[in-house]
């Protein structure tokens, strides 16, 4: 990817969470294992749905393919804001920041659209009960996922079309952990409004119109379940109300970073944990303790893999 000529700048420093070193210390400690459980525990759902034939159905699918993009998701800042943390320069090449900023909106872009999927799996799953089998056949869900990927990537390059051939000449300094485009754009020497317009028309009020939809489907799904009493509605009610407190913690911090670009508040460095730390954690969480299905699957395989490690070391 080439540059404007007039570009100097050849890294960022990025100014983490906090200039104290106690804080910063505890940073570490706090984050590695907030980072390991997020990956051990999406593994562990990823791993679960691929080996137990009873989760093999549309639903633990797509809830298999939103496990490993939050994986990803924790993955693609995370590792290098914990080496930071004992970092006393905080610095970022060019290329690793617009790298950053590309696998950020490819895996925000593809997840928005699996949200999506979910939702509309669960929609005919509880409205169209006699057709979820036909509709959602195994073409259409490999057909979902791979749109989301699609999406994501031409999400991606469509931010980054026009911030690569920016001029960057100083200053250089990312006021968060992470290279965030919103942050990014404001360090270039040009005037950036027009941009940034394009940054909100194609990041902001997505997400934005996104949540209103899923907020409307899982409306009507909910309208549906309470017109029902029986022990299958309340697995549905259940199981929607997972997806839904998926999809608010999702959106929520995305929609005020990205739809307000031209203001940098003090809760954006917040947020921004958040969502691309603490979310991610908090899918497997919410989904295994609100599942029987996906908690029995789990201890099932746990018992194995420690039934099979124990006769390893007891020949």
């Amino acid at each position: 990817m080439g540059r404007n000529n007039q570009s100097v700048v050849t890294e960022f420093i990025l100014q983490g969470l906090s200039s104290s070193w106690e804080l910063q210390v505890f940073y570490f400690l706090f984050f590695s294992t907030v980072y390991a459980a997020t990956v051990l525990g999406n593994l562990l759902i990823v791993l679960t749905i691929m080996s137990e034939s009873r989760l093999h159905s549309p639903m633990y699918f797509l809830l298999g393919n939103l496990s490993f993009i939050d994986m990803s998701l924790a993955s693609f800042a995370t590792p290098k804001m914990i080496a930071d943390f004992l970092s006393e320069r905080k610095a970022i090449s060019f290329e690793g920041c617009i790298t950053q900023i590309f696998f950020l909106h490819l895996l925000g872009g593809a997840e928005i659209v699996l949200l999506i999927a979910m939702s509309f799996d669960r929609y005919v799953a509880i409205c169209k009960p006699l057709r979820y089998l036909t509709v959602m056949n195994r073409k259409m869900c490999i057909g979902l996922v791979t749109l989301s990927w699609i999406v994501g990537i031409f999400h991606a390059m469509s931010q980054l079309a026009f911030t690569v051939n920016l001029p960057f000449c100083g200053p250089n300094e990312v006021d968060s952990f992470f290279c965030d485009l919103p942050l990014v754009i404001k360090l270039a020497c040009v005037d950036t409004y027009i941009l940034g317009v394009f940054m909100i028309s194609t990041s902001g009020m997505i997400a934005l119109v996104c949540f209103i939809l899923l907020v409307i489907s899982y409306t009507i799904i909910l309208v549906t379940v309470r017109q029902r009493s029986s022990g299958g509605s309340s697995k549905a009610l259940s199981t929607c109300s997972a997806h839904f407190t998926v999809v608010t913690l999702f959106f929520g911090p995305c929609i005020f970073i990205y739809v307000w670009p031209f203001e940098n508040f003090p809760i954006d460095k917040v947020l921004s944990v958040f969502y691309t730390i603490f979310t991610p954690l908090l899918n497997p969480v919410i989904y295994t303790l609100r599942n029987k299905d996906v908690k029995n699957s789990m201890r099932k395989l746990s018992g194995r893999i420690f039934k099979s490690s124990k006769t390893d070391h007891n020949p």
